[in-house]
């Protein structure tokens, strides 16, 4: 039981202390529901209720390096050391979709919606609504590859909705994915399943707004640590590590540059002016990748199983060439079966294999292994791959409409040439779906008409009545031998091949004469399959969508940079891992404001912890920054000076874990004693600090870059103290991370003995806990 010797009611209440198997390296709290996804140092995801009811524990396998809800906490995003980003859903922990957005670890992610509620209809008349749902049914799912079990594809099972629910985004608000990796990429993807733009802090050119005369810069050796994306979605704050050189420094020199801690602001107001538009092209384009998927596997799935009924068919009719040999006979099998249905005398070799080595059952098994796969292609074109098709030919036709309105939709990319190519495309195939489906419809006929034809002769062979045999037509058999009997047509059309089809002159004239009524422009497509057609049609899609990519891309600019701290020159080549929490609050001054736009409806808020050994002036402190993105709001210099910024001195004894920005201006704080003999001895404290009630300092900014902004504050740092701040002290040494809810007002602390602690932050909350 923890105890204050002081009379004063405890600020925060102890909820419960529950043991851990292992050591927590991330956590965080779902927005909307109680509930607490963790990621232990094996890498494995745990997520419990707040009453500590363990739902579910999933293991990606591969090392987890960052973590994120989406705004309505139905899903979870993952970042990897690998660079993929999956998510999962909330309910079970399902794999929902991956992203390979990035080539190297995943340090920082950040899932945020528009959090402007327009409430004119006049203004926001652009609403995007998805009409397919209005003339198809529920898009197909991806076929299950025979002899697997539900959830064997990795793909999720039929009765499960969620995969539906996380592509259907048209009534979600909109929303933004931001990762960042420890290489300085940074890449955005609308509903997390679009992607929408990528930039490299590397590539930038910073301005230096403050400077007496225009200049740039740029960052080299920089990695990420946090982004986070404004509540208008107009801005990004990125904190990074790395060094800032002018742009007009010789390379020589720029091996001088000051390695430290800086603050990137980057114009993302794009994804503001056309949410819109943006909204439309992302839902339409995320459906259409769903049902590229669909068919792809539909391939992959129809091509398994017609190679092994053929490999069936081969194993068993390979025989008949051997007993050819083995006789001393120079004919082929062909040769052997066309005597025998022209009524010659059966030869020892065929009488042999009919007789003995196939037999009657042995026809029944081929027949049933062959006929039943050519079904089974039929159901999964018509179950699968057809309506995916189709689905994907009325969405392209949606995006047709939207490419040619230029002054809206080309500012974001949607060009109406690749889009007609992708939509031509999408049409073809379909042809091409009928067209295969013709084809094998001819090819299992013709083998089961084979198949009835070795039943009544092995029948007459034995002797045995066949009156009850279906009938077959000997045209047909003479067909198969000659054509399919050792070929297959169908294959080519699942697989990739070099072979092209040569169709005959005068259907190629035909569709060369439709080209001037609105048909296909492209007329080869009659030379190639089904499988090259798909190939084809999923490059045109990938152009077609690249090019939004790359314009909002170019688009995303990077406004202005704050250099806050240094860093000893021994960490220039690695990541820095100090604490940091960036996140927006309202701005209560908004609605008096005389200049009010979308850009003012918020303040952003900058905490991080100075590292012991940045500097002996400002040492063991925690900086705080607010209006940073609006410190060019302003249009003169003089104005301009809207940067605020306090530093907070860690009480003596102490130094801090984590933190985190809590609720309206709020900080709480995770100190550790640094007396303590081992880590898990000694004791620490969690700390709440009212952001208003600080005494902040503006910031004039500098020209120069390599001026650290915060040294101006060392002669006005405020120290904190014990006995002054709404502080709980906690018996056991602790480590990050430190997971705040703002919706519950809780705060999940890790002790280093392995155990969680589950404080109730707000004292007024109905269910704190008396005992403890």
């Amino acid at each position: 039981m923890e105890t204050d010797e002081t009379p004063r009611v405890l600020p925060f209440q102890l909820q419960f202390d529950k043991p851990v198997a292992s050591q927590i390296k991330i956590a965080e709290w779902n927005p909307e529901k109680d509930l607490l996804a963790m990621v232990t140092e094996d890498s494995k995801i745990l997520l419990h209720r707040f009453n500590w009811q363990r739902l579910w524990t999933i293991f990606p396998g591969r090392c987890i390096t960052s973590l994120c809800w989406r705004p309505d906490g139905k899903a979870i995003a993952v970042g990897l050391e690998d660079g993929t980003i999956s998510l999962h859903d909330v309910e079970n922990g399902k794999l929902l979709r991956s992203l390979k957005s990035h080539t190297v670890a995943v340090v920082s992610l950040n899932w945020e919606e528009d959090g402007q509620v327009i409430k004119d209809d006049s203004v926001n008349n652009s609403t995007y609504e998805d009409r397919t749902s209005r003339f198809f049914p529920p898009a197909p799912r991806v076929p299950r590859m025979p002899g697997l079990a539900p959830g064997d594809t990795g793909f999720m099972d039929d009765s499960d909705d969620s995969f539906r629910e996380l592509s259907n985004s048209s009534y979600q608000r909109f929303n933004i994915l931001c990762s960042g990796d420890k290489d300085g990429s940074i890449c955005f993807s609308i509903f997390g399943i679009f992607p929408i733009g990528k930039i490299n802090i590397h590539n930038l050119s910073i301005p230096t707004p403050y400077a007496t005369e225009p200049a740039t810069c740029r960052l080299s050796h920089a990695s990420i640590s946090k982004i986070a994306l404004s509540k208008d979605l107009c801005h990004l704050i990125g904190m990074c590590s790395g060094e800032l050189n002018h742009d007009e420094v010789e390379s020589a020199e720029r091996q001088l540059g000051v390695h430290g801690c800086h603050c990137l602001l980057l114009d993302t107001s794009i994804f503001w002016k056309r949410k819109n538009e943006l909204h439309q092209v992302a839902q339409q384009a995320s459906n259409i990748e769903d049902l590229i998927e669909v068919i792809r596997s539909s391939l992959s799935v129809m091509s398994k199983q017609w190679s092994d009924a053929m490999h069936t068919f081969r194993e068993k009719f390979d025989s008949l060439s051997s007993l050819i040999i083995d006789h001393g006979l120079d004919s082929s099998p062909q040769e052997e079966f066309l005597s025998l249905l022209g009524g010659a005398r059966t030869s020892p070799p065929v009488h042999q294999f009919l007789v003995n080595s196939l037999g009657e059952s042995g026809v029944k098994r081929v027949s049933k292994v062959v006929c039943g796969a050519g079904k089974e292609l039929q159901h999964v074109v018509l179950d699968h791959l057809q309506p995916a098709a189709e689905i994907i030919g009325f969405r392209m036709g949606e995006l047709r409409g939207p490419s040619r309105w230029r002054t809206r939709f080309q500012g974001i990319g949607l060009d109406e040439t690749l889009i007609n190519n992708a939509t031509e495309k999408s049409g073809i195939l379909l042809v091409q779906v009928e067209r295969f489906m013709r084809v094998l419809s001819s090819v299992v006929q013709q083998f089961s008409n084979f198949f009835n034809w070795l039943l009544k002769c092995i029948k007459l062979l034995n002797q045995e009545p066949s009156d009850q045999l279906l009938p077959y037509n000997s045209e047909l058999v003479v067909i198969f031998l000659k054509f399919l009997y050792d070929q297959d047509p169908v294959k080519p059309f699942l697989e990739l091949s070099e072979v092209d089809i040569e169709p005959d002159m005068e259907t190629l004239q035909r569709v060369k004469e439709l080209v001037h009524f609105g048909g296909f422009s492209d007329c080869d497509f009659l030379r190639r399959t089904l499988a090259e057609e798909f190939k084809q049609m999923e490059s045109s899609f990938k152009e077609a969508f690249l090019m939004p990519f790359t314009t909002i891309s170019r688009k995303m600019l990077c406004k202005d940079v704050l250099p806050l701290f240094a860093l000893p020159s021994s960490s220039a080549s690695v990541s820095v891992s100090v604490p940091i929490s960036v996140t927006y609050y309202k701005d209560a001054s908004t609605s008096v404001s005389s200049y009010q736009t979308h850009e003012h409806g918020f303040i952003d808020y900058i905490s991080f912890q100075i590292p012991g050994d940045s500097s002996s002036n400002i040492a063991n402190c925690i900086g705080i920054s607010r209006r940073f993105m609006h410190s060019l709001s302003n249009s003169s210099i003089e104005e301009s000076a809207s940067l605020e910024a306090v530093l907070l001195s860690v009480p003596d004894g102490y130094h801090c874990v984590d933190l985190s920005l809590y609720k309206e201006g709020q900080i709480v704080l995770l100190l550790n004693e640094t007396t303590s003999a081992s880590e898990c001895s000694g004791e620490s404290c969690m700390m709440i600090v009212q952001a208003d009630d600080l005494p902040f300092v503006s910031i004039p900014r500098s020209g120069c870059i390599n001026t650290w902004n915060l040294d101006q504050l060392k002669d006005s740092v405020m120290h904190l103290r014990l006995e002054n701040e709404k502080v709980r002290n906690i018996p056991h040494s602790v480590v990050a991370p430190l997971a705040v809810s703002a919706s519950r007002g809780v705060a999940c602390v890790f002790a280093a003995r392995k155990h969680a602690l589950v404080y109730i932050l707000d004292e007024d909350e109905d269910d704190v806990s008396d005992s403890e």
